[in-house]
């Protein structure tokens, strides 16, 4: 069972970045993240996709209209933190207190307690291996925030969904799809890697982690699919990371979306680790 999920989070949420792009100027940026999540939904609606929304708090307190609308075309509803902030970044009672901010955020907004969480630019790492307890404490159920890619978290991470022990009990652990490509591990579900790959190659790829029993988990952000994005400047990485090859992917998403079958984290907790 693959899933399918979306970072909804504005363009100028930019981890680690300052300057025009900082925490205190985001109210007077033009915001981008309304009318690109709805490109998205009615992608997904069109290829008959549900999802899994992660939503940033920060968003969902500007926009709880739109989480109304992710919620009223079938999607699920997680927490992507309030601040979008690294974990790692963060100390654990600082983690705790934003992620209880984003919970107030989501469900003032309209949406059920959110039970899965995704940490911006996959920050559950070793780095931050309370984490994982601050989840459980406060209702969570599944974490999709460890990538098994050394640029963010480490090779050796498991690629499937797998339960991970916490003081308050286990949490289901999904992470990113990644693959193995010229002789490296790459991020095939997400970012640069998923958008400068063909589209039947992510397709073939997907297949045959099905064979091994590996569900392929999908992540795209709104503005990805912005058909005019802002234009910053942005640390070499980062604007690697952020621009590389956005023309024409959301034509070539939707050959992904309709080349397989996907669901929610949701879906994928009820049916247990081995769908």
């Amino acid at each position: 069972m693959n899933i399918f999920t979306v970072d909804v989070e504005e363009w100028f949420h930019v981890c680690g970045v300052g300057g025009r792009l900082a925490q205190s100027h985001w109210h007077a940026l033009p915001s981008r993240v309304v009318s690109t999540t709805r490109r998205l939904l009615d992608q997904l609606d069109a290829a008959a996709v549900p999802a899994t929304f992660f939503v940033v708090g920060w968003v969902a307190e500007r926009y709880p209209a739109l989480v109304t609308e992710i919620l009223t075309a079938g999607h699920e509803v997680g927490s992507h933190s309030h601040w979008h902030r690294r974990v790692y970044e963060l100390s654990p009672q600082m983690f705790a207190e934003d992620l209880a901010t984003s919970v107030t955020a989501l469900t003032r907004a309209g949406a059920p307690p959110p039970t899965a969480f995704r940490a911006p630019e996959w920050s559950i790492n070793d780095k931050a291996p309370w984490a994982l307890d601050i989840l459980t404490r406060q209702g969570f159920s599944i974490d999709a925030s460890m990538a098994p890619l050394q640029m963010v978290g480490r090779l050796d991470y498991p690629r499937q969904p797998h339960r991970r022990p916490t003081s308050s009990g286990d949490i289901l652990e999904v992470p990113p799809f990644v693959a193995d490509r010229f002789g490296q591990v790459m991020p095939m579900g997400w970012g640069w890697g998923l958008r400068m790959t063909a589209p039947e190659r992510v397709l073939s790829l997907i297949a045959q982690a099905n064979k091994l029993g590996q569900p392929a988990v999908l992540t795209v952000h709104p503005w990805e699919v912005d058909p005019d994005p802002p234009r910053v400047w942005l640390p070499p990485r980062l604007m690697f990371a952020h621009y590389f090859r956005l023309g024409g992917f959301e034509q070539r998403l939707k050959e992904i979306m309709r080349g397989t079958t996907f669901s929610t984290l949701r879906a994928t907790a009820t049916c247990g680790t081995g769908c």
